[in-house]
C-alpha cells in the first residue's frame, strides 16, 4: 500500500505519543506485543498499521485514537489565509473567549491546543476553548458544567447530550455550556506556559514549541502554516 497523508499522521501520533512517555521503539514494541520493526516502520510512515495493531500500540501507552474529519487541504488553506487577514482581536471577541474564561475562575487551567496558538499569532481555526484541566480539579468542573447548562459530546450520535459529565466516565473531554464549548486536556499536572497579552488582559497558554510536540492537530496546521510561509517567502 502506498504511503498517504493518513498513514503519515498516524505514524507521526504514535511517535509523539512514545516520545511523551519516554519509551524507545524497542520497550513499546514490548508493551504492545508486536516487533520494534513494525514500530520503526508504521512511525516511518512507510507502513500502513492495521487497525489492531495501531490500537495495541495506542492502548500499551493508555490513550486511545479518536477519529475526525476535516475540510480538504485546499479549503483549509483559503481558510488559514483568511485567519491570516484578521487581527487576533477581532478573532477573540468573536469566539467570547474572554467572557467564557472569565467564568472559568473555580479551579486553575491554562489555555491549550489551537486556541493557544491563535493567542500566540497563529492563523489556525479554532472552533472553542481549549484547556488543560487536572484530574484532581475534575470535580469543581463537573459542578461547574452542571451551574452552566453543560452536555457532553456523544460521539456515537454526533451530538452533545445523552452522556456523563464526569471526564473520568468514558468519552470525549468536550462539552457545550451556556458560555461558549471547551474541550479539556486531563493531566496530573498543568503544563508549563507563558504569558501573552491582548486588549490589556494576559492569556496563560502553552508555548507553540510545545504544542508541536504535545497536540497533534494543532502541530499539524502550525505546521502547514508555517510551510506555506515559506513557500511564499514570507
Amino acid at each position: 500500500m502506498p504511503t498517504t497523508r493518513l498513514v503519515t499522521l498516524l505514524g507521526s501520533a504514535v511517535r509523539q505519543q512514545r516520545h511523551l512517555r519516554d519509551l524507545t521503539q524497542v520497550e513499546l514494541a514490548e508493551l504492545a506485543g508486536v516487533s520494534q520493526a513494525a514500530v520503526a516502520r508504521i512511525e516511518s510512515g512507510n507502513r500502513a498499521p492495521s487497525i489492531a495493531v495501531l490500537e495495541a500500540l495506542l492502548a500499551a501507552m493508555d490513550v486511545q485514537l479518536v477519529v475526525g474529519v476535516e475540510p480538504l487541504d485546499a479549503h483549509l488553506d483559503a481558510r488559514i489565509d483568511d485567519l491570516a487577514a484578521r487581527p487576533i482581536g477581532e478573532r477573540i471577541d468573536g469566539l467570547g473567549l474572554d467572557r467564557l474564561l472569565d467564568q472559568l475562575s473555580d479551579f486553575p487551567q491554562v489555555i491549550t491546543g489551537n486556541t493557544a496558538a491563535l493567542l500566540q499569532g497563529a492563523p489556525v481555526p479554532v472552533e472553542a476553548l481549549e484547556i488543560a484541566l487536572r484530574w484532581q480539579d475534575s470535580k469543581p468542573f463537573t459542578r461547574w458544567l452542571e451551574t452552566n447548562y453543560g452536555q457532553r459530546w456523544n460521539a456515537r450520535w454526533g451530538e452533545f447530550g445523552g452522556v456523563w459529565l464526569e471526564p473520568e466516565e468514558p468519552g470525549e473531554h468536550r462539552w457545550s455550556t451556556r458560555y461558549g464549548e471547551v474541550r479539556a486536556t486531563m493531566c496530573d499536572e498543568l503544563p508549563e506556559t507563558i504569558e501573552v497579552q491582548h486588549g490589556g488582559r494576559i492569556y496563560r497558554v502553552v508555548p507553540l514549541v510545545e504544542l508541536e510536540l504535545t497536540e497533534p492537530r494543532a502541530g499539524e496546521l502550525l505546521r502547514r502554516y508555517r510551510d506555506r510561509q515559506t513557500a511564499s517567502g514570507g
